[in-house]
């Protein structure tokens, strides 16, 4: 009833003032739907004012009369005094004019002492942030519609990296998709910095002795002693992990060779053999392989890149590069013979069309181009290369020192792919640079681990350390690190996890296998502790009891810290509780003292014992 009667009294409101202005209905929809109301007149009041005007006119040329001065425009507004039906009116006022004041202010933002167009104001506040927009919101109803528009919210969403593929009807409200996305965000960092979340093993118990492990794009793929090797997906874990089968050369012998390198991204894995076998295999296909070659030796290096599917690998002192063509059939798109063993080998994202990879043999790091010979990037004689990593823009190289260029001490060498040409030199260690990530670092800088014990953070602007942090007990063999922290590996199998702003450790954990991988993502992260004894004596994987052979066989972890440890359903009962209260502990804290239920009984109610 009362949606009813507003509508009755907007109705007679309406005619009541298109009677009172005296406008007809065409002009009326004209009225509405242009953004300046006031300067539009009747053709009755157009035509007056004309008559007036050339009358005066006549009169000023004649001599009998002068053009009257044009009124001065009140302070108040900038357009001068409105009509009377556009001014504001009292609170209390009519539905009507309350309705066009609204539409005014939404059409017209107020900016100090002029008005602007929405779709120009909207402008200006596209380059403020979220805290300039929130206290923007506070100046006047009008800039608070204007501060809360979806496209504002929505192009800051995608700036911090949310959402990036969705358009702007996806979400009712992206002022609060990015308010949730924010939380989970702050959630998500004190759950790394508590350990807080679910810990996993991937195991694969058949498979003997791990040898190597690789992870991208939520995939984890490992290689074992026995010839095996198994794909896991995180987000799916329950399916469990599916065996990717060797080519039917592999399959022949029944003694099937180790696997010495394993790859993997969001299309293809890809696995190589001590006999000089690789097998390719889509992530989507199934468990057959879609291609494989071979080498006449041992495979030493196997590159995958993060997109794509190009493949280089590196046998003795020969590179082969594969990769499918447009209708999907697999060639050797180049073949290098270099002029000494190498040691690795990097794909080289798509910034230079021509180049395919980068190679480190010896001494030398080589850049790979189809049709052309190897160029060479960079080259101390006697100086060996200890670790190589490249980004889109840039390669970094661990160069070990010798001779007279030991006072010197071990640098690490950043080179430009658009020049050629060395940009800056880190470093100045007595230890040997054992790793360096460069691709997974924040923008202009770089995170390295050393012999000497020490994770080194430098910025390539200063070429200085700005972080040095000391905890391992053996040397760093993985290392990387975000915005605010740095996980570590060592030797020892210690994995540390550090905060950079702070310079402090904030937990660790232990095992005795060397840390030989380390990738991590804002809510996973992926270790693996590999043996360097492949075949331990006294360790048959054919003995009755596996207890004995599990210590030498190496470990895959999976940290996932999105898991909500509020719900403790997973959790023992005795494990539950806080020292505050009458049983039980604190499960963040530790099992140190776990004592059973106390109940206090009153005396009054205690048995009698004769």
């Amino acid at each position: 009833m009362e949606l009813e009667q507003f509508r009755e009294q907007w109705k007679k409101e309406l005619a009541v003032q298109r009677n009172a202005i005296g406008i007809s209905r065409k002009e009326a929809r004209r009225f509405q739907e242009s953004p300046r109301p006031e300067v539009l007149k009747t053709n009755r009041q157009f035509k007056h004012e004309s008559e007036l005007v050339n009358e005066q006119t006549r009169d000023a040329e004649t001599g009998t009369g002068s053009l009257p001065d044009r009124p001065a425009k009140k302070r108040g507004h900038p357009h001068g005094d409105r009509p009377q039906h556009l001014r504001k009116v009292p609170r209390e006022g009519r539905l009507l004019d309350l309705l066009i004041q609204d539409l005014n202010e939404i059409n017209e933002i107020p900016f100090f002492d002029m008005d602007l167009p929405y779709e120009l104001a909207l402008k200006i506040f596209q380059h403020l942030n979220t805290t300039e927009l929130g206290r923007c919101a506070q100046v006047s109803k009008a800039w608070k519609i204007l501060a809360e528009d979806e496209l504002l919210w929505y192009r800051l969403c995608l700036k911090e990296g949310h959402l990036t593929g969705s358009s702007i009807s996806d979400s009712p409200c992206w002022k609060s998709t990015l308010r949730d996305f924010r939380q989970m965000e702050h959630t998500m960092r004190s759950n790394w910095k508590n350990r807080v979340g679910a810990i996993s093993q991937l195991q694969y118990e058949l498979g003997k002795v791990l040898c190597d492990v690789n992870s991208c794009a939520g995939h984890v793929i490992a290689g074992y002693t026995s010839g095996d090797v198994r794909l896991w997906d995180t987000q799916n874990l329950d399916i469990g992990s599916p065996y990717l089968r060797p080519s039917h050369v592999s399959r022949e012998s029944a003694l099937r060779p180790h696997v010495s390198h394993v790859c993997v991204n969001e299309n293809v894995a890809v696995a190589a053999y001590e006999d000089g076998i690789i097998d390719v295999w889509s992530i989507e296909a199934g468990r057959e392989p879609i291609h494989h070659y071979q080498h006449l030796q041992r495979v030493q290096a196997l590159a995958l890149g993060a997109e794509g599917t190009t493949v280089a690998s590196a046998s003795g002192k020969q590179v082969r590069v594969e990769q499918p063509d447009e209708q999907g059939y697999w060639q050797t798109t180049a073949q290098f013979e270099l002029e000494k063993l190498v040691d690795f080998a990097q794909i080289i994202p798509g910034v230079r069309p021509r180049t395919l990879a980068v190679v480190a043999a010896s001494d030398t790091v080589y850049l790979l181009e189809p049709g052309k010979d190897p160029s060479i990037l960079h080259c101390v004689y006697s100086h060996p290369i200890t670790c190589l990593d490249t980004s889109s823009s840039q390669a970094a190289v661990g160069v070990k020192s010798f001779g007279w260029a030991m006072n010197m001490g071990n640098k690490i060498d950043v080179y430009s792919w658009e020049t050629g040409q060395a940009v800056v030199s880190l470093g100045s260690s007595s230890g040997d640079f054992t790793c360096v990530n460069l691709k997974d670092s924040p923008p202009n800088l770089l995170v390295s681990g050393n012999k000497d014990r020490r994770v080194r953070v430098f910025d390539l602007r200063t070429a200085k350390s700005v972080t040095s942090l000391y905890g391992h007990h053996m040397g760093v063999s993985a290392v990387q690190a975000d915005d605010w922290k740095i996980v570590s590996g060592g030797e020892e199998g210690l994995l540390c996890v550090w905060e950079m702003r702070m310079a402090a450790k904030l937990w660790e954990m232990h095992n005795r296998h060397p840390v030989r991988h380390i990738h991590f993502h804002t809510q996973t992260l992926v270790t693996a502790n590999i043996p360097d004894e492949k075949t331990p004596r006294g360790a048959c994987i054919t003995d009755d009891d596996l207890t004995a052979h599990r210590r030498h066989r190496g470990t895959i972890y999976l940290y996932d810290f999105s898991v909500d440890m509020s719900n403790g359903d997973h959790i023992l009962p005795i494990c539950r509780s806080s020292y505050a209260e009458s049983h039980g502990y604190n499960y963040n804290i530790g099992l140190a003292v776990p004592y059973d239920n106390i109940l206090a009984v009153p005396v009054a109610t205690r048995p009698h014992v004769s």
